[in-house]
């Protein structure tokens, strides 16, 4: 019988594992993770950045977690000698039109209690020289780091303190009570008394599993990348992005410095046809019946349309990719440009078509479920695992069901 038992090895997860370990030594702690190795997903496919928390509503779980995790995951990385770089960020205005949005911004990260600051055009020149625009943001404290070496250092402390963590183990059924979880998987049998489940891509499938409705499902979004040939890499010396679509729900295309050297352009962001479908030709007919039968999806979709095709245009077409880059670099070519990896994004969305735009974590008989942790849920993820042991101590009494 262990104590804790969480499904899902990827940084949530880990993070998870690693307060537990911390609040109660001793305690019989096991990762579950279906892939053969950790950090298989959403973590060893996304960018690398270390977000400030501008883009999100000011007391929001995202605002507040990724303000406070951007610091707490540098001094982890300086702790334990894990490459990072505070590189800061510009957010750049490429026309007049947008100068409006940029104020919004701005105001926005002054609301969240960030160090920003608005710069004019020689300003960014100096910053970025090869980058077009008529006003930007600075945010100096955004940076990269290597998440895939923070889920290592995540998974050595847990087992340092006793946790074991059990790979290629897929979870096929899920028996809750309210005195502990039988979780059934291809390698037998796991009984513990507390469940958190921080299953990514899979995590409302998971939920169900166990019984509980969230009145959400996840829908998986692929966002493809390009990176700069490598006599190319001087063009881009921070973090380069534009002034997010108030209409649409990401980002839009930019510019990422890797903590290899690399320099990453993208992503789009487009319908995926597979859950954990990395390139165009993956195909789950489960996955995508269980999307296109989801009368929310069309509630988000059609409003969205006309952005969305832009999206996949950008997905077959390098011009029209190239095209979208060239708003902020007007001087790169096509051949400047060479695809690279793609992430896909567990993206909630809720019963009534709208996006779920914070994290969202939610109880069951004796579990916890986290249901909705996309982007910024890598910088903030030592601050997701401590408000899990938090949510723990609260609404279960854990000290003493462990006494």
């Amino acid at each position: 019988m262990y104590d804790f038992s969480i499904i899902g090895g990827g940084i949530i997860g880990l993070s998870t594992g690693m307060a537990l370990t911390k609040k109660f030594p001793g305690a019989k702690i096991a990762i579950i993770e279906k892939e053969k190795d950790l950090a298989h997903h959403q973590t060893g496919h996304n960018s690398g950045v270390i977000h400030s928390g501008i883009y999100y509503k000011p007391g929001s779980f995202k605002a507040r977690f990724a303000r406070e995790g951007s610091t707490a995951m540098v001094q982890f990385c300086e702790e334990h000698g894990i490459k990072y770089d505070v590189c800061g960020k510009v957010i750049v205005a490429t026309e007049p039109k947008e100068l409006p949005l940029l104020d919004n911004l701005y105001e926005r990260g002054l609301q969240n209690e960030l160090d920003v600051m608005k710069i004019g055009i020689e300003e960014l020149k100096e910053i970025e020289p090869h980058v077009k625009g008529v006003g930007a943001i600075r945010v100096p404290n955004t940076g990269i780091a290597d998440y895939k070496g923070v889920s290592r250092t995540f998974a050595r402390i847990i087992e340092e303190g006793g946790g074991d963590i059990r790979l290629d183990t897929k979870v096929e059924n899920i028996a809750e009570e309210n005195d502990g979880v039988t979780i059934e998987t291809n390698r037998g049998t796991i009984k513990a008394r507390f469940l958190i489940n921080c299953a990514g891509l899979q995590s409302d499938r998971v939920a169900r599993m166990s019984g509980l409705h969230t009145n959400m499902k996840i829908v998986p979004f692929r966002g493809e990348y390009y990176e700069l040939t490598p006599e190319k890499r001087y063009l881009v010396k921070h973090l380069i992005y534009p002034v997010p679509n108030p209409d649409f729900p990401f980002l839009g295309v930019h510019f990422t410095r890797m903590t290899n050297g690399d320099v990453h352009a993208g992503p789009n962001a487009v319908l995926a046809f597979k859950r954990e479908g990395y390139t165009k030709t993956d195909i789950n007919v489960k996955d995508l019946l269980e999307v296109l039968t989801y009368p929310a999806f069309w509630k988000m979709a059609m409003p969205n349309m006309k952005e969305g095709m832009k999206e996949y245009v950008r997905s077959f077409s390098k011009q029209a990719f190239l095209h979208s880059l060239q708003h902020l670099i007007p001087e790169l070519t096509e051949k400047d440009i060479v695809p690279t990896h793609a992430g896909v994004r567990a993206q909630a969305l809720m019963d009534d078509g709208s996006m779920v735009d914070d994290f969202a974590i939610f109880p069951g008989k004796s579990s916890l479920h986290i249901c909705n942790a996309p982007s910024p849920a890598a910088t903030a993820s030592i601050q997701i695992g401590n408000a899990v042991v938090e949510q723990l101590l609260e609404r279960f009494q854990v000290n003493e069901r462990l006494a």
